[in-house]
């Protein structure tokens, strides 16, 4: 052999042997992309099968000697646990399928939770595979999700058994998306409407509305469903529109084959209207002046008139004072004595009457410092949270569940389980309000509110890194050394941040129709979403282009056909209890209904510890020693259900009638003192002409109408020959202030 053929034979088994040895290296190389990510791929697998659900191993104290982080808020944790806490026992490199795992969820060895998958599923595959490989965790950068989106967002569906596919699409930091339906779950908020399955396919089940959402990471994503009712040979009515809310909220009608009431009539309209924007029942001169009147507009006239008055002035103090919990007491170390109370009601009413922008009006709040007995706004920092020492946390959770409708303390410890909310944000929140301090004043009462701008931040929960202050959303930190709270309130009520907008928004819609288009008002999650969300966003859009003005946006509802609507319902619609298609009744707030008491009796009532004359709304509780807890100030609220300014919360305030107001209207002290009190029935009987006149004055009086045909006959009736007997006309007067219509709004 020749030295050529050495040197080629040579060259040849020298490439042979190098591909030999580095083929399984590039191989390996290759295969690495193949390789199951534990955070992308094999987590969302705990999720979608309730591993790590609360009832499950992601409950606080794990399951059967296995714990997951709560939806898996810690993947660092949840790897340490499933590889490292008990080294072979639940993964097994060496042979996959023997991990306990993967033995557990299909059911090959007992297991609490039952059988997840089968050997055949994509999801077992894919944990074998990562077994498989050594059962590796992520290194570098791992993509994060930053969206979850629906191919749909709305579907009609026609008629009942009609189905459809959703899929859902996850967004990362990278720019990618990838198909992950198969790794979601899925729910439905009325199944009766629409169901959903595992797999995303949603079934028609019965006419109306509905949402069905899809989770995935940390985010739900929801499509609007609407199934028509069959058969019904539906007729759209075409009423008029007065302005964009009548728009909108008939075209959401029209989808769902309802027709709306008709418009309500005149006196109807005057009772309704100022009881919303008043607080009281219309006087008798108001009402002989609206329905003497014949102009087209009167309607709009009498909007215009209550809310340039001090009574909506008055009511929306009460409202804002209920939900920052202002109270007085006489225990000075919670800050909240009655001399501050009183500044900070007063602040609260100046910002009221003179109409002062609501984002301004928060904005003062939030940056406000200095004594709380001359400067109103700095009590935020003493009622919201009535304790002796400033606590952020609890500050926080308040402050986010009463400006934007959010309630983060769900993601305390852990990341919220029903929306976008991380722990991340929760303590990025915290960290605002972390150097609130109070210092004693010259004198005992005095209490100074302070920033320290040395304060750290506050630390997460479970790795104790420090959070800086961060408002939601932002990628960056609000720079340190500096009273964080200016850039908090920028951020907050700036006309681009629709959390706050909004929550104003449907909080100011929900105090006039009796309801929220978010319900309720104060749990605002993607899991929880508005009736009729173009409707909100409109309103929204409203409240900021007239700068945050209360009144302008009053107005526009007020002025609309929907809020003008009948309660008495039509063919289609006396089953809707959600799309405002007919007015509801409402129960009267217990400080409405003591005024309107006090306006139809003439009698006042007194309040202990305020000035004679002093109005319902303009009462909040003086009580004595710490504030802490429940208290109402006086028994009449108690008994109604007005706020205990225990919480913040929107349910404090209760609106549902109960036996124990029957029995307290019946024969308590608040009516029965008031029936012959101010004279008003002997002067009736004096002036007027006869029974029936004074038969409808009394009518007008209390429930703001003339009797009717059948009215009249049965009282006069009951009247007979004691034509001058005041103590007949008590009984009839008596009878009115105690019927379901003068308790409520209608």
């Amino acid at each position: 052999m020749n030295n050529y053929y050495k040197s080629k034979m040579k060259r040849t088994v020298t490439a042979l042997l190098f591909f030999t040895l580095l083929m399984p290296l590039l191989t390996a190389e290759e295969n690495k992309s193949d390789v199951p990510s534990f955070r992308r791929d094999i987590m969302p697998i705990f999720f979608r099968a309730g591993c790590n659900a609360g009832g499950c191993h992601g409950a606080s104290r794990g399951k059967d000697g296995f714990r997951l982080s709560l939806f898996g808020y810690n993947p660092k944790g949840d790897y340490f646990n499933l590889t490292q806490e008990m080294i072979g026992r639940r993964i097994n490199t060496s042979l996959p399928e023997k991990s306990l795992l993967l033995m557990k969820s299909t059911g090959e060895v007992p297991h609490t939770g039952g059988d997840l998958f089968d050997t055949k599923s994509e999801h077992y595959k894919t944990i074998y595979k990562w077994i498989k490989a050594g059962a590796p965790d992520d290194k570098g950068k791992v993509p994060e999700t930053v969206k979850v989106t629906l191919s749909v967002d709305r579907i009609t569906f026609n008629k009942k058994g009609e189905t459809r596919s959703l899929r859902v699409i996850e967004h990362t930091d990278d720019g990618s998306k990838r198909d992950v339906t198969s790794l979601a779950q899925f729910s439905s908020n009325n199944s009766s409407v629409a169901s959903i399955d595992e797999f995303g396919n949603i079934k028609a089940s019965g006419a109306g509305d509905t949402y069905v959402f899809a989770r995935f990471s940390r985010f739900s994503v929801g499509a609007d469903i609407i199934v028509l009712p069959e058969g019904d040979n539906f007729k759209w009515a075409a009423p008029p529109e007065n302005n964009y809310v009548d728009k909108l909220v008939f075209a959401r009608l029209k989808k769902l084959h309802i027709n709306p009431s008709e418009l309500c009539d005149d006196e109807t309209f005057l009772r309704r209207v100022t009881l919303d924007l008043a607080g009281r029942t219309p006087t008798v001169d108001e009402y002989y002046d609206f329905m003497g009147n014949k102009r087209p507009d009167k309607r709009a006239a009498k909007i215009d008139s209550l809310l340039d008055s001090d009574d909506f002035g008055d009511l929306w103090t009460a409202i804002w004072a209920e939900q920052l919990r202002v109270m007085g007491g006489q225990y000075a170390p919670v800050a909240t004595h009655t001399k501050a109370a009183d500044t900070f009601f007063k602040w609260i009413k100046k910002q009221m009457y003179t109409g002062r922008p609501l984002n301004e009006f928060v904005s003062e709040m939030i940056g406000a410092s200095g004594s709380n007995l001359t400067n109103g706004p700095s009590n935020l920092y003493t009622m919201l949270v009535h304790k002796p020492e400033f606590s952020p946390k609890e500050f926080a959770a308040d402050f986010s569940q009463l400006f934007m409708g959010v309630q983060i303390q769900c993601a305390e410890c852990h990341n919220h389980p029903f929306d976008r909310w991380t722990m991340e944000d929760y303590y990025s929140l915290v960290s605002f309000f972390n150097g609130v301090k109070r210092k004693n004043g010259v004198e005992s009462r005095e209490r100074r509110i302070f920033y320290d701008t040395t304060a750290p931040p506050a630390r997460h929960l479970v790795d104790g890194r420090p959070m800086p202050a961060k408002v939601f959303d932002s990628i960056e930190p609000v720079p340190a050394g500096g009273d964080s709270r200016k850039a908090l309130a920028d951020w907050l009520t700036s006309p681009q941040n629709r959390l706050f907008s909004r929550n104003l928004t449907n909080r100011i819609w929900a105090q006039l129709m009796g309801k929220g288009i978010v319900n309720p008002v104060d749990d605002v999650r993607v899991s929880n979403p508005p009736v009729n969300g173009p409707l909100l966003d409109a309103l929204d859009k409203r409240l900021v282009d007239s700068g945050f003005k209360l009144r302008s946006l009053v107005r526009d509802i007020c002025n609309s056909r929907v809020y003008q609507l009948s309660t008495q319902p039509t063919k289609s619609n006396k089953l809707d209890t959600r799309q405002f298609s007919r007015s509801y009744l409402k129960k009267l707030r217990s400080d409405v209904l003591l005024d309107s008491v006090v306006q139809v009796t003439g009698v006042q009532r007194n309040f202990s510890g305020f000035p004679q004359g002093t109005k319902a709304l303009e009462y909040y509780p003086r009580v004595s020693g710490s504030t802490e807890g429940s208290h109402f100030g006086d028994d009449f609220f108690k008994t109604f259900g007005r706020s205990s300014r225990a919480t913040i919360c929107a349910n404090e305030t209760k609106i549902e009638p109960t036996l124990t107001q029957t029995l307290h209207l019946a024969v308590g002290r608040t009516f029965q003192e008031r029936l012959a009190a101010a004279g008003r029935i002997k002067k009736m009987i004096e002036v007027k002409s006869g029974p029936v006149e004074i038969l409808e004055s009394l009518f007008v009086m209390t429930l703001s109408r003339q009797p009717t045909k059948q009215e009249k006959e049965s009282f006069l009736g009951l009247i007979g020959d004691s034509v001058k007997d005041s103590a007949v006309y008590e009984d009839i007067f008596w009878g009115l202030l105690n019927s379901t219509e003068f308790s409520f709004n209608h």
